[in-house]
């Protein structure tokens, strides 16, 4: 009992001591007790009172007092120079307390890539808008990923395998890659026995992927199947935007590899047929990535919740023949 009533006392006295610099830094910052008094909303005996017990405390005069003005002394300047920052930094906090605490509001800015960002991205926002229309949101759909360094958006979805480690990330969710075609070139697909065979049939490359001609299938099962197959693609048409080459396949133009969210409809309506189902490609993931920051905006951090509902609640696509 005696240990918790000194971290009492000591925490009170604590206090007491950043209330007595909120104090000084008042009367140096307006030149006189009675100035400073009007500014903390107290009276000239409180402020008058508390600056003299933090002199007393630590055996140094601070202020030098005379009748028309109070000015610092050498060591009250640099008393007074370590008082405005630890202040500042005060002030900022509860500032980025309330900011968080509160209810969403201001404008949203942030970027997506196309195709997700029609699949899930563009649903949320909706969704985002009509809970909280208090707020707005300015999103930026490309398959170029913008710079959240630049200042222009507060948060970046980001699609694959991220490589910008000087971020903060929380993960949405995960997406499939999937082999596909036009129904069109059914019989030839069924003839294949293993994704090593498929560079007999023309391919469509998606240019904005790092690595769009290689590939690394895989499969469950036994004995020898298990050995992965790598896969070099020699590409008919290259296309540097996922949805152009979703719609190139959907032609005809020959197979390809999409993500799930982006062929999810087209497989349920057999616009695409699945590619050899029984192999696996290495699946991605979907991250919400900010800049870094102890605190997040409630818009921010709200946003992603339900971006978060919407990646959650996208069903897995039909990949069975």
């Amino acid at each position: 009992m005696q240990k918790a009533n000194s971290l009492d006392d000591a925490s009170l006295h604590n206090l007491a001591n950043l209330k007595r610099l909120a104090y000084f830094a008042a009367v140096v910052e307006t030149g006189t007790f009675t100035a400073a008094a009007e500014r903390l909303g107290i009276t000239k005996a409180v402020v008058s009172q508390q600056v003299a017990r933090l002199e007393k405390d630590f055996h140094t005069t601070l202020l030098t007092r005379t009748t028309r003005r109070v000015v610092p002394t050498d060591a009250g300047k640099a008393f007074y120079q370590r008082c405005a920052l630890i202040l500042k930094e005060a002030g900022e906090a509860f500032d980025e307390l309330g900011e968080v605490a509160a209810e969403p509001a201001g404008t949203l800015r942030l970027t997506a890539p196309l195709d997700y960002g029609l699949s899930a991205v563009v649903p949320a926002v909706v969704e985002f808008s009509k809970r909280f229309p208090q707020c707005k949101v300015d999103a930026a759909l490309s398959d170029q990923s913008m710079d959240l360094l630049s200042g222009q958006v507060e948060l970046a979805i980001r699609v694959g395998w991220l490589t910008e480690q000087h971020l903060q990330a929380r993960q949405i969710g995960t997406f499939r890659q999937l082999l596909v075609a036009a129904p069109g070139w059914a019989r030839q697909v069924r003839a294949l026995k293993r994704p090593a065979e498929i560079g007999a049939l023309p391919f469509v490359a998606n240019a904005a992927l790092r690595d769009p001609l290689h590939w690394r299938f895989s499969r469950s099962g036994s004995g020898r199947d298990l050995q992965p197959d790598e896969v070099t693609v020699h590409p008919s048409i290259f296309l540097n935007a996922t949805l152009a080459v979703r719609e190139a396949v959907c032609m005809g133009a020959g197979l390809s590899v999409l993500p799930d969210y982006a062929v999810r409809s087209d497989l349920a309506e057999g616009r695409l047929i699945p590619v050899l189902p029984e192999w696996h490609l290495p699946s991605g993931g979907i991250h919400a990535v900010f800049p870094t920051a102890r605190f997040r905006p409630a818009k921010v951090r709200t946003f992603v919740e339900v971006l978060t509902e919407f990646h959650g609640g996208l069903a897995p696509p039909q990949t069975t023949q």
